[in-house]
């Protein structure tokens, strides 16, 4: 932690002095060093401290550039929040993994003198093998059930998002309470596929096949609903959960994915009936000239944390737990019932911009200690997941782990654990998790 406690003093002082490029290049140092000491030490491309400490802290280095007028200088308290909650989340994994015990071979070892780590060995493919006629049905299953909800929206509503034009936010009124969090659990799919292929008996194509088609079927209704984040967390947690069995991902298949999710990525940014011009009066760059696809991912990461700023800067009284536990009022429906215990209003540098760190509503809730508690649980959770993943001999365990890592490569994006569809995905895979178990 020397190395990233020293890279963050440089970045915090060379931002006081309004020298940003320097300052966010100094502190994605301090990132890149974070993920590459737990990758070297795991040898695991998704370990899950080495992601926080890559995406939190390099989205924070993202941020220092201050590449538009929509940024300020950030308060001492925010530089604060920042760092506690790093040293919160790093202390307690490691307090964790010292009580709990390291894991065991051959999830976590360090890299072999040939340069390649074990690969799902052949007692392991043969526990999977056990579990292919039940992951077989959980695909089906979760998908037709995801489609059902998604027709059912659709018959309600009367639109489907992806023909909708000349109507920029159809995507967002694209929403039945409840009913929604059935049509996006298809994202779950895609993981459920990797570990059938896995699992599958090479003689049996048919059913290679079906579930093929089912796979596809579920990252269509992401595109229908012109839900760029859905596809990308879909495709996204399908590779962690194949990262998290093989340890490894041929550059190849890498290639393959990022060369189909960039064109399906521009053409649901085009759906969505936002012109450039739109989008670069809301995104105020200091250099109007910088490409669209260059601001759109840098916003949507760097005023996250200006946002949080803006948290800082103008909350009035915190919520006493009220915006973490939004979950569980949602998720029961007391949300209508009390509309007054969840209707608070979003701290942001532009009303367009409302994505958030993954510690915002921990500030809202309780201030600068409530960042540290954060932190502290946040820490003690993964460390036993990262424990935990490599004694599990049921597959779907591995989807647990892939919908973490995603949490924890998208800690500068929202808050994960305030959005009741976090916890509705994680009963979702724990229903699956059974249901393979014990089927």
């Amino acid at each position: 932690m020397r190395i990233y406690l020293i890279t963050y003093v440089i970045s915090f002082i060379f931002s006081r002095l309004g020298w940003f490029f320097p300052s966010g290049l100094v502190l994605m140092a301090g990132a890149l060093y974070l993920y590459w000491k737990d990758y070297r030490a795991s040898g695991s491309f998704i370990h899950l401290r080495g992601l926080f400490g890559l995406f939190f802290v390099g989205g924070q280095a993202i941020s220092c550039l201050k590449l538009s007028r929509l940024q300020s200088q950030w308060q001492i308290m925010t530089w604060l929040c920042f760092l506690a909650v790093v040293l919160a989340f790093y202390g307690s994994f490691s307090l964790t993994e010292t009580w709990a015990g390291p894991p065991k071979m051959p999830h976590w070892i360090k890299k072999q003198a040939g340069g390649r780590l074990p690969v799902l060995p052949q007692e392991s493919r043969r526990e999977f093998r056990r579990y292919e006629h039940t992951l077989f049905v959980s695909v089906i299953a979760v998908t037709l059930i995801s489609l059902a909800a998604f027709l059912l929206e659709v018959l309600l509503l009367g639109y489907v998002p992806l023909f909708v034009r000349d109507m920029p936010h159809a995507y967002s009124y694209f929403h039945i309470s409840g009913l929604h969090y059935f049509t996006v659990s298809c994202v779950l799919t895609p993981s459920l596929a990797v570990l059938f292929f896995m699992a599958m008996d090479v003689h049996r194509r048919e059913r290679r096949i079906i579930v093929l088609i089912f796979t596809l079927i579920s990252l269509f209704i992401p595109v229908l609903c012109v839900s760029r984040f859905q596809l990308i967390f879909a495709v996204g947690m399908a590779v962690f959960t194949f990262l998290s069995v093989k340890h490894r991902l041929p550059f190849i298949r890498v290639f393959l994915v990022a060369g189909l999710m960039i064109p399906a990525y521009l053409v649901l940014t085009v759906a969505r009936s936002h012109s450039v011009e739109y989008l670069n009066g809301i995104f105020a760059m200091k250099n109007p000239a910088t490409p669209i696809f260059i601001t759109q991912p840098y916003i949507y990461i760097a005023n996250n944390y200006d946002n949080f700023n803006c948290l800082v800067e103008e909350l009035a009284a915190y919520t006493l737990g009220r915006r973490m536990l939004f979950p569980v009022f949602a998720l029961t429906g007391l949300k209508f019932l009390k509309p007054e215990w969840v209707v608070y209003p979003i701290y942001s540098t532009k009303p367009e911009l409302t994505t958030l760190t993954l510690i915002y509503d921990a500030y809202y809730d309780f201030g600068f200690l409530g960042v540290v508690v954060f932190g502290i649980i946040l820490g003690a959770v993964c460390a036993l997941l990262v424990r935990g993943i490599s004694y599990i001999k049921n597959p779907v365990g591995h989807v647990f782990y892939a919908q973490m890592a995603m949490y924890m490569a998208l800690s500068f994006f929202t808050t994960w654990f305030s959005n009741p569809a976090t916890w509705f995905y994680f009963a979702v895979t724990g229903a699956v998790y059974w249901y393979v178990e014990y089927r």
